[in-house]
């Protein structure tokens, strides 16, 4: 709650504020519980503090208009990055969710340059409230993270060049992926799922109860680490589910499918699917016995979390000629769920960033003496 910058009911008027964007008094006062010349006390409270203001009026049915409120200049902004290995998105917002800036590049030794004219043009915006980055490292409680993921982690956001004094989080990009698809994507309106990763590496994101899992070490849904080949004769190698799903081997897979073909082999997992999409029968046949393997890890979580759904993500997860495969095997295998690919796409993990940064952001406000 608020400590000594505002009261406690100001601060819990700021944050249904900042939740719904912009909002009248009496709305106010119906979202808070409070009456309404108590939020009406509040309301000016958090005027003079510069943390609202009035951005207009509204009339209501019998004829009346009443002030809509939005968040003031001192609320300020907040920055997420999608630290990717090969891309960097950036997404500016208004602690109230407004986009004020956005911008990515394929060239992530340039994010650094990128970040700095994003803040540039934000700084009018007030104070830069919170950055959460995403990375593609498990981002482990204080004490628990492995030394050598802490050091990419560290060396992935020392690279984009913030300012000293940056309030910066991290957070695992799949969990964010998870989150956005929580608040604006196929989980929206699912109390549990799980959105599954599929690309250059594979990854699970948890969500039951409308809470992202994280687990005891931020691991949670980290499926390249399962078992696997759980075989007699082969023994369980680490990361070498992540080996066999990523996309990298699904592509040699493809170079030795295609041996004596006059055409080259596809070189990305687009170009793959794209032979699929036009027919071509050893592309089709390569996607579909991806898409059951797919399908055999989706069941297996599954079978632990029992999510009732299942959002498919990632670079190659999201190809929709993959989701039947996956649908024949979930059914096949598991208990009842729902396989639907993503509706964000590869915006999916800087919009999670933005969930969580706007959430830090107002948890700065509240705590601010």
């Amino acid at each position: 709650m608020a400590k000594s910058g505002i009261g406690d009911r100001a601060g819990e008027v700021f944050a249904a504020l900042a939740a719904a964007g912009q909002a009248t008094r009496p709305q106010l006062a119906v979202a808070c519980g409070l009456s309404k010349p108590t939020v009406s006390l509040v309301m000016a409270e958090l005027e003079a503090a510069g943390l609202a203001e009035r951005s207009g009026s509204s009339s209501g049915a019998t004829g009346r208009t009443a002030a809509v409120y939005r968040l003031g200049p001192r609320a300020g902004y907040v920055l997420a990055v999608d630290r990717g290995s090969t891309q960097v998105a950036l997404r500016a917002t208004t602690l109230g969710g407004e986009l004020l800036d956005e911008d990515h590049t394929a060239r992530p030794a340039s994010a650094a340059a990128m970040v700095a004219a994003v803040l540039r043009r934000g700084s009018g915006r007030g104070p830069l409230r919170a950055v959460v980055v995403a990375v593609s490292d498990v981002v482990s409680p204080p004490g628990r993270g492995e030394p050598a993921t802490m050091a990419r982690i560290s060396a992935a956001v020392a690279a984009l060049g913030l300012p000293a004094g940056a309030p910066v989080h991290t957070e695992n990009n799949v969990n964010c992926a998870a989150i956005a698809e929580l608040a604006e994507g196929a989980g929206r309106d699912h109390d549990s799922f799980v959105f599954l990763q599929v690309g250059v590496a594979i990854g699970a994101g948890v969500v039951l109860g409308r809470r992202l899992v994280r687990g005891a070490n931020g691991a949670a849904g980290e499926v390249a680490r399962l078992a696997y080949p759980w075989a007699d004769d082969r023994p369980p190698v680490r990361d070498a589910l992540e080996a066999r799903l990523g996309s990298r081997a699904l592509l040699q897979r493809a170079r030795g499918r295609w041996a004596g073909r006059p055409d080259p082999a596809p070189r990305t997992a687009a170009a793959l699917f794209a032979l699929a999409e036009k027919g071509d029968a050893v592309a089709l046949e390569i996607v579909a016995e991806h898409a059951e393997a797919v399908g055999n890890l989706a069941a297996s979580i599954c079978a632990v979390v029992d999510p009732g759904l299942v959002v498919l993500g990632g670079g190659v997860g999201r190809n929709k000629l993959l989701r039947p495969g996956v649908v024949a095997t979930v059914d096949r295998l598991s208990w009842p769920a729902e396989v639907v690919v993503s509706e964000l796409g590869a915006r999916a993990t800087v919009l999670g960033a933005a969930h969580l940064a706007r959430e830090r952001g107002i948890d700065a406000v509240l705590a601010e003496g």
